[in-house]
């Protein structure tokens, strides 16, 4: 009897679907080894125009991710001409409590940003206030903008552009109101309604969209999302990080390729280490995804 010679199929490249599955499974192992008590991470990617997450509905406490849907607040009032963003605001460390109206204070101990506090009793222009807010996280450069624009001024620009998966309650520090459970809290998926009109010129117009973008590049903490990509990527993103919660939303630029947008949240428990480690890992998982099969070096 005449043998059958046996042809061997190439192996085949895997699915889109099992792709993200693999992802899945790889970020879920991240955050399960690292001992993480939830996480959530959502992108964008403007090559392929296609998104994926995972638990992206899911809500956590905001931390200081909530201060880029205020950074819209603040373009959008001027936008509306509601205010002037070289106008000057006088600086001051006096705020009322969401929860009972009680005065509370910044300790400048724990904010992550001492020049705002140099200029209580002086004046500061409501750009430098934004900068401060987002690129050295100032919790007293936040307070003072939420106050100068007001809390439904903000959810008033965020809904505009479209975002939802935001709460915005409060300013921050505020500790009477997160006693009483009243917390700004966010989404991954919410997060990333909110960096998309940003990177697309959308956000009030494209003067505004870009000046927001060049505040978001000089971000100083690096730690997260920008440490699992190539030095050759740029970042813009935004840290948040309390005792209970560590996350990062940023927009990635890499050389060839269109940008994306990628949002990581993870809770611990207080004390836990290598946060900032597994949002990187977690954020280099998404980045092999995205590159795989496109010649790039990882």
């Amino acid at each position: 009897m005449e043998a059958c010679a046996r042809v061997s199929n190439p192996p085949r490249r895997m699915t889109a679907t099992a792709a993200k599955e693999a992802l899945h499974d790889r970020v879920q192992r991240i955050a399960d080894e690292a001992g993480a008590r939830a996480v959530a991470v959502a992108w964008y990617d403007y090559e392929t125009r296609k998104t994926w997450d995972l638990n992206g509905d899911e809500w956590f406490h905001a931390a200081s991710t909530i201060k880029v849907p205020i950074l819209l607040g603040v373009f959008g009032a001027a936008h509306r001409g509601v205010l002037v963003l070289d106008s000057r605001v006088h600086v001051r460390n006096r705020f009322y409590s969401a929860a009972d109206g009680k005065p509370f204070r910044v300790e400048s101990g724990r904010d992550a940003n001492s020049e705002v506090h140099r200029h209580l009793g002086k004046t500061m222009k409501v750009n430098e206030l934004a900068y401060h807010m987002i690129v050295t996280s100032s919790n007293l450069a936040t307070n003072l903008l939420v106050d100068l624009v007001g809390i439904d001024e903000i959810r008033a620009s965020v809904q505009e552009l479209g975002v939802t998966g935001v709460e915005l309650r409060r300013g921050v520090e505020d500790e009477r109101a997160w006693e009483k459970g009243q917390n700004n809290r966010v989404t991954a998926k919410g997060l990333i309604s909110v960096l998309r009109p940003i990177e697309q010129g959308t956000a009030f117009n494209v003067e505004l969209s870009a000046r927001m973008l060049e505040i978001l590049h000089d971000q100083e903490f690096r730690s997260g999302i920008p440490a699992g990509v190539p030095e050759s990527a740029r970042v813009a993103n935004k840290t948040g990080e309390i005792s209970t919660v560590a996350h990062d939303a940023a927009i990635v630029y890499l050389p060839g390729r269109k940008p994306y947008c990628i949002v990581v949240l993870t809770q611990w428990e207080p004390g836990a280490s290598s946060r900032s480690d597994t949002i990187a890992r977690i954020s280099r998982a998404v980045y092999e995804h995205l590159t795989a099969g496109d010649g790039r070096d990882g």
